[in-house]
């Protein structure tokens, strides 16, 4: 059973492995509204997950810890058990999906697990962890269906409430729903009148669609740069609790996604995952109501793939407007490309290639085409650029 008394303990128990993260204003995120960030992207292990696992194992019989601990992991929850089950003396294997981020695999190893890599998604892992549960005995520890877990989790909604006077909103990102209910439950239980918004991938929406039609839906597949939320069936205990205490779930796409990770990283300095960075996403692009209101957006991991962080980076500048490619249709002839870089130049853009050719079969024999990457400010930076090319004649493709 999950009451607010665990949830307390939990708080009480935790002090010895964990930081109270810091709670920082954010007033670039949305414009007119009051949007605050709780970095538990700076957590210990660089997520929140440590926080549900350290309290499970601390309740585990000696007998369990004597048998040792499994867990399955897309990553994040991999390190919180690692780590936990080393602070306690004890045994730990993590199942990962073999598409698992290398950095990730590698940080669960360096805190003393063993690591066995499935072929496929966390699903696929979770099979094969349940599979050597009951083969060798070892306790599972659930990423987020379990009481206890979900008790760990919602130590956040504590700290939140503490932190943030009149707050009137809580964005939590949602895998499989642990987190969300732990902070939905200890925040609704002290605070009755908050909002509780969760925020999924749209490519992998599993308690968005199973919130919204009352049921447990399972998807065929999931795919998306949040590797930490890509779930295709939530749980029956985390369903049960957002379904109570949750007042709407909506989904951000991955372009959504990385221009959120880059506001973080330019505005304030901070590094989110995918998965951490869909809260921020949601109150950027209007997929929540922030106007007027006091929001906490939860950053719930900074352990995002540095290999795939200069890709993220680039497609959240496209959707900023931070960074615009044209294609133009000229007459071969003298002097277009000065005018055309004379124009983007007066207007402060900065050309980041250029590539020139002739036209093609069924287009003008004098023509031609130039593609131009340019650097800009935002979207009105954009449009003046275009007014300006399109007032000179040139035609955009």
């Amino acid at each position: 059973m999950l009451t607010l008394d665990k949830v307390y303990h939990a708080s009480y128990v935790l002090k010895e492995a964990i930081r109270e993260t810091d709670i920082i204003y954010a007033p670039k995120i949305k414009a007119g509204s009051e949007i605050y960030l709780k970095t538990e992207n700076l957590q210990v292990t660089g997520s929140f997950k440590v926080r549900g696992a350290y309290y499970k194992i601390s309740q585990l019989s000696e007998a369990e810890k004597q048998k040792g601990v499994i867990a399955c992991s897309a990553g994040n929850h991999a390190q919180g058990v690692a780590l936990a089950a080393r602070k306690n003396g004890i045994k730990s294997l993590i199942c990962l999906p073999d598409g698992a981020p290398i950095s990730k695999v590698e940080a669960t190893r360096s805190f003393g697990a063993d690591i066995c890599l499935v072929k496929g998604v966390y699903d696929d892992a979770y099979n094969e962890a349940i599979r050597l549960r009951d083969e060798k005995g070892y306790t599972f520890i659930h990423p987020f269906n379990d009481p206890d877990v979900i008790a760990g989790q919602g130590t956040i909604g504590l700290e939140i409430l503490n932190q943030i006077e009149d707050i009137d909103a809580i964005v939590v990102p949602i895998g499989g729903g642990g987190l969300i209910a732990g902070v939905a439950f200890a925040a609704k239980s002290l605070k009755p009148s908050i909002k509780i918004y969760g925020v999924q991938a749209s490519g992998a929406p599993s308690m968005e669609k199973s919130f919204k039609e009352h049921k447990i839906i399972k998807l065929d597949s999931v795919h998306t740069i949040a590797d930490g939320i890509a779930v295709k069936e939530p749980g029956d205990l985390t369903f049960e609790l957002i379904s109570k205490y949750v007042d709407d779930i909506v989904t951000v796409t991955d372009d959504e996604i990385s221009a959120a990770i880059l506001a973080l990283i330019e505005q304030h300095k901070m590094v989110a995952e995918g998965a951490g960075a869909v809260s921020v996403a949601a109150a950027m692009f209007g997929k929540i109501p922030t106007d007027g209101k006091k929001v906490c957006c939860l950053v719930s991991g900074g352990n995002i793939d540095v290999t795939i962080l200069s890709r993220v980076i680039r497609r959240g500048l496209q959707m900023s407007g931070r960074n615009y490619l044209v294609t133009l249709e000229l007459v071969d002839k003298p002097g277009q490309l000065t005018q055309v870089s004379n124009i983007i130049s007066d207007l402060g853009g900065n050309v980041i290639s250029i590539h020139h050719e002739r036209s093609n079969e069924g287009s003008d024999v004098n023509g031609c085409f130039l593609r131009i990457q340019i650097e800009t400010r935002n979207f009105d930076h954009i449009n003046e650029i275009k007014q300006r090319l399109t007032s000179a004649g040139f035609k955009i493709i």
